[in-house]
C-alpha cells in the first residue's frame, strides 16, 4: 500500500522542486505583465514620451532578446548544468531591471528591456524541473508552471495600478531586480540538485527533430497563432490604458476597478468551455470560436475606442478569448506533435510566443503614431481573420493525452521492439521508447486504453 501511495503522489522533494521552480517562472512572467496596465502612461513623463514608436518598443524589447535566448539556454544547460545557467539568467533579469528602474527616458527603458528578457531561462527552469519529477508525475509538474503563469498574469493586470501609485513603474522595476536577486537564494537553497543531468524528449528541445517541427503545418498554425495572440495584447496596452483615461476621465490609479473584475469574469466563461473542450473531444470548436471572440474584440475596440464602458465591455471580450486561447493552445501542441517531439514543439511554440510580444509592442507603437489608436486595432483584426481561416481549416486534434513511463536504460533494438509492442495496445494512438532517456512515452485515448497491458510489458 505505502509503494503504491508513492507512486501515485509526487514526494516532498519533487514537491519542493516544482513549487519553486514554477515560483521563479512567474517571477519572469510578473517582471513582462505587470507594468502593462500601467506604462504608457507612465511613459508620458520621461522625455519622449509622446513617440508611440518607443512605447512599443519599451513595451515589446522584452519579447525580442527572450526569443533569441531562450533555445540557446536550453542547450547550454545541457552542457554546463542547469542551475548555473539560470543564476546567470537571473542575473541578466536583476541588471535589466535595475537598468529600467534607474533610467531617466524611453532609450534607457528599452535597453533595461532587453536585458531583461536575455536571461531567458525558461527553458532551463523546465529541464531542471523534468531531472528533478518522475515521468509519471512530470505533467502534473508542468501544470504547475502553467497554473502560475495564468494566475501572475491575472494578479498582475489587477494589483498593477496600485503598485504603480505606491511605488511608480520605477518601483516596478526596482521591486522586479529585488525579487530576481531573492531568487537566486531560492534556487540555490530550496530547488534540489539533480543528481544526473538527462536529456528529456516531452521538455527540451532536440535540434534533429527542428526540421521536422518546423515542417509541421498543423504546428505552425498553432505557433502563428500563438504569435498573433500576444502581439495582439502587446499592441493593445500601447493604447488601451490612455483611451481609458481619455474616455472616461478615469484615473490610472483606479484601473484596477476595471481590470479585476473583468478578469474574474473572464476567467468564469473560460473555466467551463475548456473543460467542456477537453472532456468532451470538442476543443477545436472552442479553439475555433475564442478566436472569432478575439476577433471581434479587435473589431469593436477600433470602433468604440472613444466610449469608457464599449471599452470595458470589449476588454471583457478580449480577455475572455485570451484565456480560453492560452489555455487550449499548450494542449493542442501535446496533441497535434510526435510524441517524440513534444518538448522542441514546445521550444518552437515559446519562441513564437515572445517573437509576437515583440512585434506587437513594435507594429501596435508605430501604427498609433501614423496611423491613430484605431490603426492598432485594425492590425489585430487582419491578424486574428487569418489565424480564424488557417484554425477553421486545421484537423480536428486526436482525443488523446500524453502519459510517461519509466522504462530503464535499453538498447536502441531493444527500445523498437518495446515501443511496437506498446503500439500495439487498445488504446494507444503512438509510442514511443527512447533508450537512452530510459523513458517511453505514449499517447492515449481518453478512454479505452489498456493500462494493465502496459503495466505488463513494463514489468521487471
Amino acid at each position: 500500500m505505502k509503494k503504491s501511495e508513492n507512486a501515485e503522489s509526487m514526494t516532498p522533494r519533487e514537491l519542493r522542486a516544482s513549487m519553486g521552480l514554477a515560483g521563479i517562472f512567474g517571477l519572469r512572467m510578473l517582471g513582462m505583465f505587470l507594468i502593462l496596465p500601467v506604462f504608457a502612461i507612465y511613459a508620458k513623463s520621461l522625455p519622449g514620451g509622446d513617440n508611440h514608436m518607443l512605447i512599443g518598443l519599451a513595451l515589446g524589447m522584452y519579447g525580442l532578446t527572450q526569443a533569441i535566448f531562450q533555445l540557446p539556454f536550453g542547450m547550454a544547460s545541457d552542457r554546463f548544468g542547469r542551475k548555473p545557467v539560470i543564476y546567470f539568467g537571473l542575473v541578466l533579469f536583476a541588471l535589466g531591471s535595475f537598468i529600467a528602474y534607474a533610467a531617466h527616458d524611453l532609450y534607457w527603458i528599452i535597453a533595461g528591456r532587453s536585458v531583461q528578457g536575455a536571461g531567458a531561462i525558461s527553458a532551463a527552469i523546465t529541464a531542471l524541473l523534468a531531472d528533478l519529477t518522475r515521468e509519471e508525475h512530470r505533467t502534473k509538474a508542468m501544470a504547475m508552471i502553467g497554473t502560475t503563469i495564468g494566475m501572475t498574469f491575472a494578479v498582475s493586470m489587477a494589483v498593477s495600478p496600485l503598485i504603480y501609485e505606491a511605488i511608480g513603474v520605477s518601483g516596478m522595476f526596482a521591486l522586479t531586480g529585488i525579487l530576481s536577486v531573492l531568487a537566486i537564494f531560492v534556487v540555490a537553497k530550496m530547488i534540489p540538485d539533480p543528481g544526473k543531468i538527462l536529456f528529456h524528449s516531452d521538455a527540451e528541445v532536440s535540434t534533429s527533430k527542428l526540421r521536422g517541427v518546423l515542417k509541421n503545418p498543423q504546428l505552425l498554425r498553432l505557433d502563428f497563432g500563438i504569435f498573433s495572440l500576444h502581439a495582439a495584447q502587446m499592441a493593445m496596452f500601447v493604447v488601451i490604458p490612455s483611451a481609458l483615461i481619455e474616455s472616461g476621465h478615469f484615473p490610472e490609479s483606479q484601473h484596477w476597478k476595471i481590470y479585476l473584475p473583468v478578469m474574474i469574469f473572464a476567467f468564469v466563461l473560460m473555466v467551463p468551455l475548456i473543460i467542456y473542450g477537453e472532456k468532451k473531444a470538442k476543443l477545436k470548436p472552442v479553439f475555433v470560436g475564442a478566436i472569432g471572440l478575439l476577433l471581434l474584440s479587435q473589431l469593436l475596440f477600433s470602433t468604440l475606442l472613444s466610449s469608457f464602458w464599449g471599452t470595458v465591455f470589449t476588454l471583457l471580450l478580449f480577455f475572455t478569448a485570451f484565456n480560453i486561447l492560452e489555455a487550449s493552445l499548450p494542449s493542442l501542441v501535446s496533441k497535434i506533435a510526435p510524441v517524440s517531439a513534444k518538448g522542441t514543439a514546445m521550444g518552437v511554440y515559446n519562441t513564437s510566443q515572445s517573437f509576437g510580444l515583440f512585434a506587437g509592442g513594435a507594429v501596435g507603437g508605430v501604427l498609433a503614431s501614423f496611423g491613430g489608436h484605431s490603426a492598432v486595432f485594425v492590425f489585430g483584426a487582419l491578424m486574428s481573420a487569418l489565424w480564424l481561416f488557417l484554425a477553421a481549416t486545421m484537423k480536428a486534434p486526436p482525443a488523446v493525452r500524453t502519459k510517461m513511463y519509466p522504462v530503464g536504460p535499453m538498447s536502441d533494438e531493444e527500445a523498437k521492439r518495446l515501443s511496437r509492442e506498446l503500439s500495439a495496445l487498445q488504446g494507444v494512438y503512438e509510442a514511443v521508447v527512447m533508450g537512452s532517456e530510459g523513458s517511453a512515452y505514449l499517447k492515449t485515448e481518453m478512454s479505452g486504453f489498456d493500462e494493465a497491458g502496459v503495466s505488463r510489458l513494463l514489468r521487471p
